[in-house]
């Protein structure tokens, strides 16, 4: 398998994690483009031309990066990321919405930035109220986990973990460990964990923190 993805992605971070914690390492060949310019391999692979993209083994596609976990728990013969059914798959889905939501408003947040948008504008306003409402709703979920919650992380958990690591690396001027101390100490504990000390070794830094990029 093929897995295109960019080093500074959370999304791309999420799917890599979710590989090494699937044991699938070995069977997924990590290739970083340059998305901007369009590349001919993920074009042919996702007309929506974003990473992280997936190519099978039998040359079929997978996309975003929720669908792409899903597919390799399939490949891997294990619900651990993503549970079978009923509700603690649901709530597994809802923590992965709301880490991959809190990524997608700070990105679009710089991107706002980018285009000229002053921060006190309605339209940066409203997103940076978007992560920091996610934060305090990580802090709550935070308060009320066991210890031992994050030793075998499932998808909701890796991506929190990676929006967390995007924050670190985009938006430091936040502070957000010193607001959320219970999430800033489970996060810490994450960040411990095999899978994702082994996706964050593939980012530019070197560390738990990422960057950011397309689901």
């Amino acid at each position: 398998m093929k897995l295109y993805s960019s080093v500074l992605s959370p999304y791309a971070r999420k799917v890599r994690a979710a590989i090494h914690a699937l044991g699938l390492q070995d069977r997924v060949e990590i290739i970083n483009v340059n998305i901007s310019a369009s590349p001919a391999e993920v074009v042919n692979a996702n007309p929506l031309c974003k990473i992280p993209t997936l190519l099978g083994d039998d040359g079929t596609a997978m996309y975003d990066s929720r669908v792409i976990i899903e597919y390799l728990g399939v490949v891997a013969g294990s619900d651990m990321l993503v549970p079978a059914a009923g509700m603690a798959r649901c709530m597994v889905l809802r923590t992965q919405a709301l880490g991959d939501g809190i990524a997608d408003a700070a990105i679009l947040y710089r991107g706002l930035l980018a285009a000229g948008i002053a921060p006190d504008a309605g339209p940066a306003v409203r997103q940076m109220a978007a992560v920091e409402r996610g934060l305090a709703a990580l802090e709550r979920m935070a308060r009320e986990s066991a210890p031992d919650a994050v030793a075998r992380p499932d998808a909701g958990a890796l991506s929190v973990g990676c929006a967390l690591g995007f924050l670190d690396a985009r938006f430091a001027e936040l502070g957000w460990t010193g607001q959320y101390p219970a999430l800033a100490e489970w996060y810490a504990r994450l960040c411990r964990v095999d899978c994702m000390r082994r996706s964050a070794s593939q980012d530019t830094a070197g560390t738990c923190p990422s960057g950011a990029s397309y689901r």
